[in-house]
C-alpha cells in the first residue's frame, strides 16, 4: 500500500514536469510569434517595390539572427 502512494506520487512529480516545461515553449513562441508580426509590418511598410516586401517578409522570419549580430556588434 505504502508503495503504490511512492509510485502515484513519482508520477505525479514527472508529470507536472512535463507540464511546466510545455508551458514555457508555449510562452516563448507566442513572444516569437508577437515579434514575427512586428518585424513583418515594419519590413513591408518600409517596402518600396513588391519584390522588397517579399525580401521583408524574410526578414521578419530571421529578425532574431539580426537582433544578435547586432548586440554583438554593438559589445565589440
Amino acid at each position: 500500500m505504502e508503495e503504490q502512494k511512492t509510485e502515484e506520487k513519482k508520477e505525479d512529480c514527472c508529470t507536472q514536469g512535463k507540464n511546466m516545461k510545455k508551458n514555457i515553449n508555449e510562452g516563448g513562441s507566442f513572444i516569437w510569434v508577437l515579434g514575427f508580426i512586428g518585424a513583418a509590418i515594419y519590413f513591408i511598410s518600409n517596402a518600396t517595390t513588391f519584390w522588397m516586401g517579399v525580401v521583408g517578409f524574410l526578414k521578419a522570419l530571421v529578425w532574431p539572427a539580426f537582433l544578435v549580430y547586432k548586440a554583438f556588434e554593438f559589445l565589440i
